[in-house]
């Protein structure tokens, strides 16, 4: 018996020593972050570096404020586009496609998850960018054009989670729903969504934590000027586009300010990650 104990404990403790190392490599990784840049957020100040309007480091002026606001604006404006899209494809893969139909749109959607980000980078640097120039003004390369191709990009994330909220709800709610004389359209609207509003949030939270993190598609769409922008078709900068630039050549302070900028993006991503994990929780 105890030798029987003692064999089954084997591949638990592997898979715990597994489980560990998986954690232990995301500790390194905040833990060297957070050495690395908060010595420049001490000298700095929280207040400049985050609030600060210049990025200028030659000078040594950090202030991110610019690349926050273009960060916010990208992400929101790729919520408005692709979430209302993203909600009616899990609508219609749940309740209305045909079986032959949806066996064929799932992997087309997974597929597009599959797809590097620089392609659709390039993608919107040939049609993205010279539609938004010719046809609404300004130079093309804009909030505008990159919150469209994080709309695309987001569409997996929310597209899926979504429709299994959706098909895991019980059967008995849409059949209460029936049987009051309820239409298909008005269960759906008043009964599944509502009931399945937890899984869906948790989709949407972490579809911005997908468009918050992208760097190479944004960075082609984008137009990369540090300044505060005054309408969707100006250029910005976002918090990811701004390490992926300039830590080729960073050194010193400079390098430093590039990590206290990913330590921003780690809290922004770890505040999304949880509030998803809440939501799930509570469904």
């Amino acid at each position: 018996m105890k030798l029987k104990k003692f064999g089954e404990r084997i591949p638990q403790s592997l898979f715990f020593l597994i489980a560990l190392s998986a954690l232990s490599a995301l500790a390194l990784i905040t833990i060297f972050i957070f050495i690395e840049g908060v010595p420049l957020i001490a000298k700095v100040g929280f207040f400049n570096f985050i609030f600060g309007m210049k990025w200028a480091p030659s000078l040594g002026q950090y202030g991110i404020f610019p690349m926050i606001v273009g960060t916010v604006l990208v992400t929101v404006g790729a919520v408005i586009i692709g979430v209302p899209i993203a909600l009616c494809c899990s609508i219609f893969l749940a309740e209305f496609a045909p079986r032959q139909l949806s066996m064929l749109v799932r992997p087309a959607i997974q597929l597009l998850a599959g797809i590097p980000s620089v392609v659709y980078g390039f993608w919107g640097l040939i049609f993205i960018v010279p539609a938004i120039r010719n046809y609404l003004g300004g130079p093309g390369l804009s909030i505008l054009a990159g919150s469209i191709i994080l709309a695309i990009m987001i569409l997996p994330t929310v597209i899926s989670i979504s429709e299994v909220s959706i098909l895991a709800l019980p059967p008995l709610l849409k059949e209460g729903a029936f049987a009051l004389g309820a239409t298909h359209w008005q269960t759906i609207r008043s009964v599944l969504l509502p009931a399945a509003k937890s899984g869906i949030l948790a989709s949407i939270i972490l579809g911005i934590g997908r468009a918050v993190g992208e760097t190479m598609a944004v960075i082609m769409v984008l137009g990369n000027a540090v300044a505060l922008p005054s309408s969707i078709l100006d250029p910005a900068r976002t918090l990811t586009t701004n390490i992926g630039i300039e830590m080729g050549y960073a050194s010193g302070e400079h390098q430093q300010a590039l990590f206290a900028t990913g330590i921003v993006l780690l809290v922004i991503i770890m505040i999304l990650n949880a509030s998803a994990q809440y939501a799930i929780r509570r469904k």
